[in-house]
């Protein structure tokens, strides 16, 4: 490898002078010869080794991939770290190396180009280029895209083409990002024929003006009535040999410019107007050659144009003049086993689900997607924030000094990384906002970016949360404020904003605001969904945000053994990396949505249902979709057993609208009749997909309200007038400790207070401060920031590891009465705890109530007792009757509702990638399992938690494969739990949803 070569990897410049100019990437019917495929392949640990010859050692690799994925070298993740010395622009010789061949054949269609160009649509992350032995040039940015004219370059017959890549380079200072580091030709590469009259360039706008000199027609056209808009499409650019034909046929536009000076803009009638919730695309085409009546040697270039205007009023961000709220995901390119290997297929699945879910918008968080991803949100209808390949978050680590955000060194490079971002999609309907990277700090080169994007497309905003005081960017935009923080800048009461002083926080006050990231969606949770929503309801300042983030990035990987499982941060042996961290997702690896996607999908519906006692309020929440394809159906269930059920029928209510309709006769003749003892009568009403769309089928739900319109208080069980015989009381057995030791013949254990439970993510991690120990007043409500994560301080009160010695047992004549202490080693804390048994006709009463002494000082995770039954009950299935299906806790429980439900036993809990907290169903009133039955009793109803494993024995395991094999199925019957909130990276749990030592009483029935 020559001198000049390794001085490449050190410079700050973006690559080669024989790099292209980036252009749109765009569908044509020029020819093109894909290069994917099995390409031989050497690795080498180190960057300066000699280019292997013919006769080298050659294996071979799939092109795309990671060669990290497929045998050489192991994958790394890091969050802030650099895996290397933070020495720029240079990096470390420890160079990981792949170098590719493969040969090909120029196909005869390629005959009558004019040029042929080779394209690297993403190479991680310096790669160089020979053609038949000729260097062909270099290039950096690794989820950008690359051409190079290689026309002079080509033979006739075999043609060599070999490329070496280096895993590390001055641009890996660049590519901070969030994510596994993943080396190699990840997408595609290509052959590009050139027409001797091509169009190599195009920029169009479609803009969009109501006619009715508002945006109402957005909502009419989503009626079904004709659209009174109007579209003005302009072209910015067009890069062509002229004559060039533009046609729209379904908006009868054709015309043929013979220059560039016959390009105008062109105004239609008629138009509906493209939005996240009415994607209308018209199919354009451009023409050269002799399709636009001129000569031959020309192409045809499709479009999908997308009719809307973006623009900032004030303090609001509108699209086709309203406000838009993202209820958004950031979504990183990955996948257990392809990495950021694109599939089209899997993509648009991934994309449906967000769309099943309620999820309107996505931030490309941390780089351009594959271009495709674009096309699909075109055409599944998002609001996109494309986001550039920019992040230099290890700079944090030596506060910031020679962070290349502010050095002029590095200028060319941001230059170069925004404008291959902004040119390769600047034709996308769903891109409403331009966003020049991630955690890179500020400076210079960040206000040089947004410079030359506010010229390159004065349409669309720019975004970047780093700035913090607002000097460059178009909105003001912060990842995880507290509630307090947020409500400042909506419009209450004015405290400081980070980094600003009181002119710079007027002036970032007076923008439209986002939430970039928040509610961290990693393992359990996130919590706190709700309360953030109601702000962006109260305070139209507020436009929603983007939950961090979509998807878990777990890898599959291996045990020695061949247990399979999805690897985390250390489990490749990294020098350093971030742990699980990686593993933050709404959906785990293996595409299984979380109950926290769940949770979103049910706070941000776009439908929302008020149901009153005479009266349905019905409120059209979307942007500009009307609820014509929408039908609302509703069901009144007797403990959970449906008894009658209908549709409303509210009519068409358009966007932003409300109607009322009255609640059936049904309901409120069942209202007013006899209820039983114990029973319950709930008022369901959904509203639901008429007909089928591109992401769901008829009848999927889009949002639910319930009420109870009626209940009577259950009897109390009545003692029973049999007694005990021998050990037996009814169909139980006890131990001389009053220990039970059987129920219905099957051998048992319990009950044992519980005061632990396996620590969530959040509850391990503390990004921000505690409220446990905070004067609310002195935090602005933030918190203690010295407060250690919940789980450290339950570790340290040794709530894991309690004892229980038994005080006292006594037995009755229908039932027994124990009572234990129960505390930790070296602790001065506990409960007692009075377990009373009752023999009643209908079971076996626990009464249980549990009383602390001592000084405590903290939450508790729960409060609670457990029963071990039966191991066999794994493989059972498990029905009940209260909230579900999913499981719900204090700040995360809107997707929950009350009916009956089953479910095998086995899947009561959540995979999470890393065990933990998972299964806990509140306001149980019936249970159902094996022979066993457990009813809640009196006003405090118990949740429930089903599980093979322990608490105790779920917070040892590092990966669901180090959970043991179960000896016995584990019965939770809690009084309440703690909260989650969204502490790994946000909020801790609300004061409102904190569990404190109190004296509890509960009170459960064993049939």
């Amino acid at each position: 490898m020559t001198n000049a070569a390794i001085d490449d990897l050190h410079a700050t410049t973006p690559g080669s002078a024989s790099r292209l100019a980036p252009r749109a990437w765009l569908h044509t019917d020029a020819p093109a010869l894909s290069l994917n495929g099995e390409w031989d392949f050497r690795w080498s640990p180190v960057a300066d080794v000699p280019l292997p010859g013919a006769d080298a050692d050659w294996g071979t690799i799939p092109v795309p991939a990671h060669w990290v994925l497929h045998g050489h070298g192991s994958p790394s993740y890091t969050n802030l770290q650099y895996p290397f010395p933070i020495d720029p622009p240079h990096p470390p010789e420890e160079n990981p190396t792949g170098d590719y061949r493969r040969t090909f054949a120029v196909p005869t269609t390629f005959d009558a180009a004019g040029r042929v160009l080779l394209r690297f649509d993403g190479v991680e992350s310096h790669f160089r280029v020979w053609l038949n032995d000729a260097l062909v040039g270099w290039s950096t940015g690794s989820r950008l895209a690359t051409e190079f004219d290689v026309t002079e370059l080509l033979r006739p017959g075999t043609n060599e083409l070999r490329v070496r890549v280096h895993q590390w380079s001055a641009a890996s200072y660049l590519e901070d990002q969030d994510q596994w580091w993943l080396p190699g030709i990840f997408r595609d590469v290509t052959l590009l024929a050139r027409p001797t009259a091509p169009i190599d360039d195009v920029f169009v706008r479609a803009g969009w003006t109501a006619t009715l000199g508002d945006a109402a027609s957005a909502g009419t056209a989503a009626s079904g009535r004709p659209s009174t808009g109007t579209g003005t499409i302009s072209f910015p650019t067009l890069d062509a040999v002229f004559p060039v034909r533009f046609a729209v046929p379904d908006l009868g536009v054709d015309v043929t410019w013979a220059s560039t000076d016959d390009v105008q803009p062109i105004a239609v009638e008629g138009v509906d107007p493209w939005s996240a919730e009415l994607p209308r695309l018209y199919d354009a085409t451009l023409s050269s050659g002799t399709d636009a009546g001129g000569t031959a040697g020309g192409e045809t270039v499709t479009l999908r144009l997308g009719f809307r205007s973006v623009r900032i009023e004030g303090d609001r961000f509108l699209v086709n003049g309203e406000r838009v709220v993202f209820h958004g995901v950031n979504r990183h390119e990955t996948h257990p086993e392809r990495g950021r290997v694109f599939d089209e297929a899997h993509a648009r699945a991934d994309m449906a689900l967000m769309k099943r879910n309620n999820v309107n918008a996505i931030r490309t968080s941390h780089y351009p997607p594959h271009p495709r991803v674009l096309d699909l949100a075109d055409e599944l209808g998002f609001w996109v924030i494309l986001e550039c390949d920019l992040e230099t978050h290890g700079f944090l680590f030596v506060g910031w000094q020679g962070n290349p955000s502010d050095d002029p060194a590095w200028e060319d490079a941001y230059l170069d990384r925004i404008a291959r971002t902004v040119e390769r999609d600047k034709n996308h309907a769903s891109i409403v906002m331009w966003s020049l990277g991630n955690e890179s700090g500020t400076g210079r080169n960040l206000a040089a970016m947004s410079n030359w994007v506010h010229r390159r497309d004065d349409e669309r905003p720019v975004h970047y949360e780093g700035d913090y005081t607002g000097e460059y960017t178009d909105v003001y935009s912060r990842m995880y404020p507290t509630l307090q923080e947020t409500e400042s800048i909506g419009g209450g009461t004015a405290t400081p904003l980070l980094g600003c002083g009181p002119a710079e926080a007027a002036r970032q006050r007076s923008k439209p605001f986002i939430h970039c990231e928040y509610v961290h969606a990693m393992g359990n949770g996130p919590g706190q969904i709700a309360e953030y929503e109601a702000l962006v309801d109260r305070y139209p300042r507020l436009h929603g945000g983007f939950v961090w983030e979509w998807r878990d990035h777990g890898l599959l990987t291996h045990t020695p053994d061949g247990t399979p499982f999805y690897g985390y941060g250390g489990d490749f042996h990294e020098v350093v990396h971030d742990g699980n961290f990686v593993m933050d997702g709404l959906v785990l690896p293996d595409d299984t949505p979380t109950p926290g996607l769940a949770e979103f999908a049910a706070v941000v519906a776009p439908i929302r249902m008020s149901l009153g006692t005479t009266t349905v309020l019905v409120e059209n929440r979307f942007h500009s979709a009307s609820t014509a394809g929408l039908r609302f159906r509703w069901t009144l269930s007797r403990n959970g057993v449906v008894e009658h059920e209908g549709r409303l029928a509210p009519g068409v209510v358009a966007a932003r609208e409300s109607a009322t309709v009255p609640v059936p006769t049904e309901v409120l003749e069942a209202a007013a009749g006899p209820i039983a003892p114990g029973e319950e009568l709930w008022l369901d009403v959904v509203a639901e997909l008429a007909g089928p769309t591109a992401w769901a089928d008829t009848g999927h739900v889009v949002a639910r309200a319930q009420t109870l319109v009626a209940s009577r208080e259950a009897e109390a069980p009545r003692a029973s007038r049999q007694g005990w015989d021998g050990d037996r009381l009814g169909d139980a057995t006890f131990t001389e400790r009053g220990d039970l030791s059987s129920w219905k013949g099957q051998d048992v254990a319990g009950p044992r207070l519980e005061l632990w439970r396996a620590p969530t993510d959040n509850d391990r991690l503390a990004s921000q401060g505690g409220y446990e120990t905070a004067d609310p007043v002195l935090t602005h409500g933030v918190g203690d920031p010295s407060a250690p994560a919940s789980a450290t301080k339950w570790l340290a009160h040794g709530l894991d590891r309690l004892t229980h010695r038994l005080v006292h047992v006594e037995r009755s004549e229908h039932g027994l009465v124990q009572r234990v202490r129960v505390a930790a080693a070296n602790s001065g804390a506990g409960v007692d705890v009075t377990h009373r048994w009752t023999l009643t006709d209908d079971g076996l009463l626990l009464d249980t109530t549990a009383v602390p002494f001592g000084e405590w000082g903290i939450t508790w995770p729960r409060i609670g007792v457990r029963i071990d039954l039966p191991a066999s009950l794994v493989d059972e299935s498990a029905e009940w009757f209260g909230t579900g299906p999913l499981e719900s806790y204090a700040d995360s429980s809107h997707a929950a509702h009350v009916g009956v439900f089953g479910s095998p036993v086995s899947l009561l809990t959540a995979n999470y990638s890393r065990p933990q907290e998972s299964g806990h169903r509140p306001d149980l009133r019936t249970l159902r399992v094996g022979p066993f039955t457990v009813s809640s009793v009196g006003a405090r109803r118990t949740g429930f938690t089903l599980t093979p494993w322990t608490a105790q024995q779920v917070a040892r395991a590092g990966h669901p494969y180090e959970l043991p094999t179960p000896d016995a199925t584990y019965l939770y019957l809690d009084a309440a739990q703690h909260g989650l909130g969204s502490r790994a990276c946000g909020l801790d749990v609300l004061p409102e949803h904190q569990l404190w030592p109190a004296t509890t009483a509960w009170t459960v029935l064993l049939g």
